[in-house]
């Protein structure tokens, strides 16, 4: 998996405590080795994580190593956004993106 400074790793196991239970929103971002848009996102969530450090929590999950957690909010896409607040999904993106397009997404959810 792309490691991003600031940018913690989920798994299937950790998933639950570390996203659902997380009083801030959570910007999730599913991934794999072999996607090339990851990797171009890298470097954006790593800015978003460290500007919105107060407001928004970022974390990666492998979907290679981590099936269940994509199986069960059905990602088909790499790299797919998810933003939960309060336990629940409440946005999704597909794609990579600047990192303005998506604080500007994100503005609603945070």
């Amino acid at each position: 998996m792309i490691h991003v400074t600031g940018v913690d790793e989920v798994t299937d196991e950790t998933f639950d405590a570390e996203v659902l239970g997380e009083t801030r929103p959570v910007l999730v971002e599913f991934t794999a080795d072999w996607c090339g848009p990851c990797r171009q996102l890298a470097p954006v969530l790593g800015a978003v994580a460290d500007e919105e450090r107060e407001r928004l929590r970022v974390v990666q999950i492998d979907v290679d190593r981590n099936p269940g957690i994509s199986a069960r909010y059905g990602v088909l896409s790499m790299p797919t956004l998810m933003v939960f607040r309060a336990g629940e999904p409440v946005k999704s993106m597909v794609g990579a993106r600047p990192k303005r397009r998506l604080l500007q997404e994100l503005e609603d959810v945070l």
